[in-house]
């Protein structure tokens, strides 16, 4: 039997739950993308991370502190440990890392593949089926996001930041199928508060030094900061927790690449970024194809 067979998602649907879920990842993660670099402005990027998710594990501490919900086996133990470190704690630090060097229409591009690999992980070891028509509109997303990254006339290289990002990529990937079979015996919110408050853990050592330039940062640092661990943290996290919860892994993770045309749009509208043709093309193909892989027969 495989491990999918034992942990069904609950609905195979859009449901208003789950879209609103959707929505509210999409847009918080979108966000993300330029609060983080407005936040290594103020903070280097391991400290970025330690501050933002220690902002968010206090709340998800006081969650699980509450709730009491019941105390995970010694497996769900390990599958929440992965999510700690590879989700949140090394996730973080190779996407800040990345980005200090690498665009961020490049970023967006190599930091999807994520639903590419998800979906190949998701069959080998969930026992999911990813169809044909599934996989054409995957394929015509990440040509959309590949227009989107070219539309920045940087260019495209495979430098060291660039992998970096893909190690971030990777970590989603694999977090994304290990911990699916959680959500059989653990509520979404509780797997998301554990590996915010997980993550937080590993991510402490750096805290010294990031109280350090925290004391010199910024305002406009400060407010990413505090943005991304409540926001794009706290919310995110536990919105797609539930979305994971309710949907195969790979249709899930499919949903990311509505995260850069929603990440231009908010450029235009917040900071009259005026995306490119070749930007705008890429968003729309990337929304046609997430629309293709969730289209119902």
């Amino acid at each position: 039997m495989s491990i999918g067979a034992a942990c069904p998602s609950k609905s195979q649907s859009l449901d208003g739950v789950t879209a609103a879920a959707v929505i509210v990842t999409i847009l918080a993660w979108a966000s993300a993308f330029p609060a983080i670099r407005a936040g290594l402005q103020a903070f280097g990027p391991i400290e970025l991370g330690a501050l933002r998710f220690a902002i968010a594990a206090v709340p998800a501490a006081v969650f699980l502190a509450v709730m009491r919900p019941a105390w995970p086996t010694l497996p769900d133990v390990l599958r929440l440990m992965v999510g700690g470190f590879l989700f949140v704690a090394l996730y973080t630090a190779l996407l800040n890392m990345g980005e200090k060097t690498v665009s961020a229409g490049a970023a967006s591009f190599i930091i999807n593949t994520n639903p590419i690999i998800t979906a190949g992980l998701a069959m080998l070891m969930l026992g999911e089926r990813f169809s044909l028509r599934a996989w054409l509109g995957t394929a015509l997303s990440f040509a959309g996001i590949g227009l989107i990254a070219l539309g920045e006339g940087q260019g495209m290289r495979l430098d060291a930041g660039a992998l970096l990002i893909l190690g971030a990529a990777l970590c989603t990937s694999v977090t994304t199928v290990v911990q699916k079979p959680l959500f059989a015996r653990h509520k979404p919110l509780t797997v998301s508060a554990w590996n915010m408050v997980l993550g937080a853990l590993f991510l402490s050592p750096w805290l010294p030094s990031a109280e350090s330039e925290f004391a010199v940062a910024p305002a406009s640092g400060i407010q990413a900061m505090i943005y991304l661990g409540l926001v794009s943290s706290l919310v995110a996290y536990g919105t797609w927790a539930v979305a994971l919860s309710r949907l195969p892994a790979s249709r899930a993770s499919n949903f990311m690449y509505c995260v850069p045309p929603v990440a231009t749009l908010l450029g235009f509208l917040w900071l009259g970024e005026m995306p490119t043709v070749l930007g705008a093309i890429g968003g729309i193909m990337a929304l046609i194809g997430v629309a293709v892989v969730n289209l119902r027969r």
